[in-house]
């Protein structure tokens, strides 16, 4: 390939970025105007509700109690050789309030339920439903997307709880009931070492800028998908590598701010 040829598909690429991001900057402002005629019907908020966040419930839990089982375990190696056994709960309950409960929860979500809401999204788009819709005068982005956005931000920051308490039941179930680690040692050095301000509300804000940004990223792109069975799984493709790559980086800045200089 000629040097010309590799700047102009160089740029094409870095313009068809740029609009994108206008686009979808564009997009979350329509999203949130019209989210007002969305809870007036708050009956499809509800029902997005409980396809994003209660049928994600059991992934969710399973690989929350599944990722407190081997936080244990290895906790418990790591931490016996300095003879600190019994603080295992507090590095599970830190390791999953602070990092892995937003995050594996969000990747989770977005695995699950932001590939869903793609799909449905884009097949309605495939189908003309949308075009229909916007020709008998009702708002797709109100009657539509507005509502499969909120249930994701909704959902989002319950399944990173949900996620880092079963993770937190896990750490002692393998810690205290197999290993033997003493009962009143694990609860009250966790409970003595976090903090309510910087490891449980951190967390939370943690989950809910995540759910922004895997709802938004889940709608625009089955929005945007061309309207065809390829399109609509090449955005599903996008929708998941896309959230993944938003909530590592997202996780990096939001940690650099939050926890900056705490011992």
């Amino acid at each position: 390939m000629s040097a010309p040829n590799l700047l102009r598909r160089i740029g094409a690429r870095v313009v068809n970025g740029v609009w994108r991001l206008g686009f979808a900057t564009r997009f979350l402002f329509l999203v949130l105007l019209y989210s007002g005629q969305s809870f007036r019907r708050l009956h499809l908020t509800i029902r997005e509700l409980w396809f994003s966040g209660v049928l994600s419930l059991l992934i969710i839990l399973v690989s929350g109690l599944f990722v407190g089982l081997v936080l244990g375990l290895q906790g418990y190696e790591i931490l016996q050789r300095f003879g600190s056994s019994e603080a295992t709960g507090t590095m599970v309950a830190l390791s999953l309030l602070r990092e892995l409960g937003p995050v594996l929860a969000g990747l989770l979500f977005a695995a699950r339920a932001g590939s869903a809401v793609t799909a449905e999204i884009g097949l309605m788009k495939t189908t003309e439903q949308l075009t229909a819709m916007d020709m008998m005068a009702v708002n797709p982005i109100a009657r539509v997307v507005a509502p499969r956005f909120w249930g994701g931000v909704i959902s989002m920051p319950l399944l990173a709880a949900l996620f880092s308490a079963m993770g937190i039941l896990g750490g002692w179930l393998i810690s205290v009931v197999f290993i033997g680690i003493d009962e009143g040692a694990y609860w009250s050095q966790m409970q003595a070492a976090v903090d309510f301000r910087y490891d449980v509300v951190n967390g939370v804000i943690k989950s809910v800028v995540f759910g922004v940004a895997v709802s938004l990223i889940a709608v625009f792109e089955g929005y945007d998908c061309a309207p065809t069975a390829e399109g609509v799984s090449r955005a599903i493709t996008r929708t998941v590598v896309s959230s993944a790559l938003a909530i590592l980086a997202l996780d990096f800045i939001l940690t650099s701010f939050m926890f900056r200089g705490q011992s």
